[in-house]
């Protein structure tokens, strides 16, 4: 709930207006900050997946967590420097995937099987209860005490919350009675990064991505300029953190019985849907429709992907191998608000934009639809826990 993955994401264009009536910076500028953070991820995403297959999810996380807590608080302490705005977003990048699902799955994945997808959900949903609150918090806290203590008080949160739940209840199970080590077991990280499968999971991230990174993060500033009041702004992206919640325990619960692509195709189609309504809505109602629609399918393509790994490579380097896809999705990331900025500061509108993110979120789906069936010893793994029309599928 407090990690980069909503804490940041969700409230970052909550803060977009305000920074620019501060310091006179364009929204393309702001939104650079932004595109330095999902490089930093991208460049630094491997090396924390190396190193949570060697330690261990807690023993990364922790740090992680204090660095970033530290880091969001200090923007609170902002100067007029474009470079104080971006060093520290290099940093908040350096250690945010530290933060994500991307070591809690693997704890996660190491206990569940059967109820696997459920399980993944249940984390992935803690991100869509940060989207409920957080962007709401932020800008009612802006409103009445100023975007800094703001920024003190999400810092804050993160310290309150993060650090402590994780040093109390994260743990990787190490062994299991019948059976190798869940580490030990699947591919290596050189073997599953030749297949096939990886390399469409990592084509649909990357589309899905600067999509959806690009229509989260100006969401507020787009609805503004629209005529929508700010509280019906910030509404709109609590529903958008709403409806993820919900579609994301709704997408454990498919995984747990249907092919796991189709789950994601379908819900990519969803988002597609949403961010075409989006670029035109400017009243209450095809506002919060396109929102619940983006909301509902959020993660279409990046919260199955842990899912998707553990199935067709097991757990051997699985955090390795995810964090080689996210260095796609960072990328990605950086580039969709960048394009956003862009193309307000060009032509004053986000509408032919935003219609064409729509046709790439479809591209992505299409692309999730032709994954290849599971491996063999992944399908005999179902059988022995239980859930044979998962084999079957």
């Amino acid at each position: 709930m407090v990690s980069f993955g909503s804490l940041l994401v969700f409230t970052f264009g909550v803060f977009v207006k305000p920074l620019a009536a501060e310091f006179g910076w364009g929204r393309e500028e702001i939104s650079g900050a932004f595109g330095f953070a999902a490089m930093t991820v991208a460049v630094c995403s491997p090396v924390l997946g190396i190193l949570l297959d060697r330690y261990g999810p807690r023993r990364v996380i922790l740090p992680c967590m204090v660095v970033f807590g530290a880091g969001i608080a200090s923007l609170g302490l902002l100067t007029p420097s474009l470079t104080h705005l971006y060093g520290t977003y290099v940093l908040l990048g350096a250690v945010g995937n530290g933060t994500t699902q991307m070591g809690y799955s693997r704890a996660v994945s190491t206990w569940f099987d059967a109820r696997r997808g459920l399980a993944l959900a249940l984390v992935m949903a803690g991100v869509g209860a940060g989207a409920i609150v957080l962007p709401t918090a932020a800008q009612a806290l802006i409103s009445v005490y100023g975007w800094r203590i703001a920024y003190f008080a999400l810092g804050g949160l993160v310290m309150l919350f993060g650090v402590p739940l994780t040093a109390l209840f994260v743990r990787e199970r190490r062994h299991e009675p019948t059976h190798e080590t869940p580490v030990r077991a699947g591919m290596t990280t050189a073997q599953g990064a030749r297949t096939r499968a990886f390399w469409i999971i990592v084509a649909t991230l990357f589309l899905g991505s600067i999509a959806v990174n690009g229509a989260i993060t100006h969401l507020s500033p787009m609805l503004t300029d629209r005529g929508v009041p700010v509280a019906k702004a910030a509404l709109a992206a609590s529903v958008l953190g709403g409806a993820s919640f919900f579609g994301r325990l709704m997408t454990g619960y498919l995984l747990d019985r249907l092919f796991g692509p189709w789950v994601g195709a379908a819900l990519l189609v969803g988002v597609a849907a949403g961010i075409l309504m989006l670029s035109t809505a400017s009243s209450a109602f095809p506002v919060l429709t396109a929102s619940a629609l983006i909301g509902l399918g959020l993660g279409g393509e990046a919260d199955i992907t842990p899912y998707l790994l553990t199935r067709y490579f097991g757990l051997r380097s699985f955090s390795s191998l995810y964090g080689l896809t996210w260095t796609a999705y960072a990328i990605a990331g950086a580039i969709g608000p960048v394009l956003m900025g862009k193309a307000f500061d060009a032509t004053g509108s986000y509408a032919r934009l935003l219609t064409i993110l729509s046709g790439l979120v479809l591209t992505a789906a299409l692309l999730m639809a032709v994954l290849p069936a599971y491996p063999k010893d992944r399908e005999r793994s179902y059988q022995g826990s239980g859930c044979p029309e998962i084999a079957n599928t």
